[in-house]
């Protein structure tokens, strides 16, 4: 749903203070706004935060619009105590306040929970990092790449005879702004009982670690050391990407036993599945380098769409491996509404971003404005939240702490 000004998210009537820059807090932020949440950015005068120019087209991020919808920016000088002092009356209105600086560093500048909540009790504190508030290592920077190298993802993405690879997103950020976002919901939760706010902590290679399956209990207890495997899962097949006649590239997953017969027939190979080296589960694994030859022979003989559409007829997942190009024209993807196409400033097409997620039946998420202009909304915030006056406000501007 795009483009709606009324409010009525599930979480209409939050209000969510984003300090910090980059990516992991930032997306964060967007998940809580896309969401309903009032989320009032906090950007330094001048520059503002540097995603804005991240990816140009133009001298303009094609990114910005999409990361800092549904926000209001506010540039305020956090380097100034006069601009932390501004800081601390927003977060004194605020459900949450959402961080993603250096460990200590918002505690050296007294905007640290134990500060903020004497004046606003219920107040929740989330910090993203990139190791943690706490441990021998929380005071490094750490950054989405390193926080995929220390969780473990790197050790198993890749080819097996080349260096580890990366995935060519910031999903380290991506997955600790999820958390983020499960953390603050948790805890918003649970002041609804205790009233009383708290701090959530996440840290980034954390987040990694908490996606990567039972790989410590294969080493620790079955011996084994989970590495890269390119496109396969050993054990587990067929699940692999195959290639078509026209270049394309389909991910077929047909492990499990029932699924293999129809992958059979749409093969027009029946006597596969009858075949002892693939019969079932465990014949399948011991002869899986066998078997996709088996599958590559007959996707490269047919165009993907060829392929689709056999595999969709005979209930076999499959997927195309889709690029933007893909996306960008899928049916389904715009039946979803998970490209949205929005006016904003400085662009002369409409700007694509990805749709909400999730999506909620009676209290939809919505895009209600795009990534705002620096200091946007200052003004506004300020006489809203701050409690200040037109003459406090002007001294702050000509002072160069707020813009």
């Amino acid at each position: 749903m795009a483009g709606t000004e009324a409010g009525g998210g599930a979480l209409d009537g939050l209000v969510v203070l984003e300090l910090g820059s980059f990516i992991a807090g930032p997306f964060a932020g967007q998940l809580l706004g896309d969401l309903g949440a009032d989320v009032i950015k906090v950007e330094p005068p001048g520059a503002g935060d540097p995603m804005r120019g991240y990816r140009t087209v133009g001298g303009r991020s094609m990114w910005w619009p999409g990361i800092a919808r549904n926000k209001r920016s506010v540039a305020i000088d956090l380097r100034d105590e006069r601009g932390r002092d501004i800081v601390r009356r927003l977060a004194g209105r605020c459900d949450v306040v959402l961080e993603n600086f250096r460990p200590g560093l918002v505690a050296e500048w007294g905007l640290d929970h134990a500060t903020l909540a004497a004046t606003n009790p219920g107040v929740i504190l989330t910090h993203v990092s990139g190791y943690g508030q706490t441990g021998p290592r929380a005071a490094e920077p750490g950054f989405g790449s390193i926080g995929e190298a220390v969780g473990g993802l790197r050790h198993v993405t890749g080819d097996p005879d080349r260096p580890p690879a990366r995935a060519g997103i910031s999903l380290g950020d991506s997955l600790a702004a999820v958390f983020a976002v499960i953390g603050t919901l948790a805890a918003l939760q649970e002041r609804v009982r205790s009233g009383r706010g708290q701090e959530v902590d996440v840290a980034i290679y954390e987040a990694v670690m908490a996606v990567m399956e039972s790989t410590v209990a294969d080493y620790e207890l079955g011996g084994e050391i989970r590495g890269r495997t390119g496109g396969i899962l050993p054990g587990v097949a067929p699940s692999n990407a195959y290639p078509c006649a026209d270049g394309k590239d389909v991910v077929v997953a047909a492990n499990a036993d029932p699924i293999f017969v129809r992958l059979a027939a749409a093969m027009d190979r029946p006597e596969l599945a009858a075949d002892a080296r693939y019969r079932d589960f465990a014949a399948r694994a011991a002869h899986q380098g066998e078997l996709d030859a088996e599958i590559v022979a007959w996707t490269t003989s047919l165009p993907h769409d060829v392929v689709l559409a056999r595999l969709q007829h005979h209930a076999v997942p499959v997927g195309l491996i889709n690029a933007a190009p893909d996306l960008a024209v899928d049916p389904h993807v715009a039946a979803r509404e998970m490209i949205l196409r929005l006016a904003a400033p400085g662009f002369d097409r409409l700007v694509p971003m990805t749709g909400v997620v999730p999506k909620l039946s009676r209290t939809p998420g919505a895009v209600r404005n795009v990534g705002p202009a620096l200091g946007e909304h200052t003004d506004a915030v300020l006489r809203e939240l701050a409690a200040v006056t037109d003459d406090e406000l002007a001294a702050l501007r000509a002072a160069g702490v707020v813009a």
